[in-house]
């Protein structure tokens, strides 16, 4: 894998899906425990992934696992970004379980690194999984981001995505509480 480096010096994230992550012996050993860094110390931080606690390294195996074995059977996408053979971020979505869902998916993650933040590595991770969708057939991506997570809520809406529902005050964290905002993206009616 070779990273590009751009014309000011600085390094750009090179995209994996888990078919090529999986494929190369080194970054699939240590796939599963970057990961874990990566999302521990962001939920240590306060990053609005979901858990309120860092996850254990045993939870993120098992979402892992269950998210490469839906990417095979093409009910998922699941992505990750390396700068210098260096885990710095990773992202999937899901297609709904409901029978009646099921053209749709939602974008469940989409977590970098501290150190990688600002670097452009979300805006490569979702589009990323943007693409993935819709090759997939994918006729609805959702996704829904905590209210105060502007920067994220932006990068969304450039990206294409509409804000279709808010509940206020619905996440909670400890005793405070934060609006749970929805989005999408809808395929149909792309051109």
């Amino acid at each position: 894998m070779n990273t590009a480096i751009t014309d000011n010096g600085t390094r750009e994230p090179v995209i994996l899906d888990v078919t090529e992550v999986m494929s190369d012996p080194d970054l699939n050993a240590r796939f599963e425990a970057s990961a874990h860094r990566i999302l521990a110390d962001l939920v240590r931080g306060g990053a609005a992934l979901g858990w309120v606690d860092p996850p254990s390294r045993d939870e993120v195996a098992e979402l892992l696992d269950h998210v490469a074995s839906a990417a095979h059977a093409g009910n998922a996408a699941l992505r990750a970004a390396y700068i210098d053979r260096q885990l710095v971020g990773l992202g999937y979505w899901q297609r709904y379980a409901r029978p009646t869902h099921r053209p749709h998916a939602d974008l469940e993650k989409i977590a970098v690194g501290d150190a990688a933040q600002g670097r452009g590595v979300g805006r490569a991770l979702t589009a990323a999984l943007v693409a993935d969708a819709r090759r997939a057939g994918i006729e609805v991506l959702t996704l829904d981001a905590r209210g105060d997570n502007s920067n994220a809520l932006s990068l969304y809406r450039s990206l294409g995505f509409t804000e279709y529902g808010r509940l206020p005050d619905f996440v909670a964290v400890g005793e405070r509480r934060y609006d749970k905002v929805f989005y999408m993206l809808d395929f149909r009616s792309a051109g």
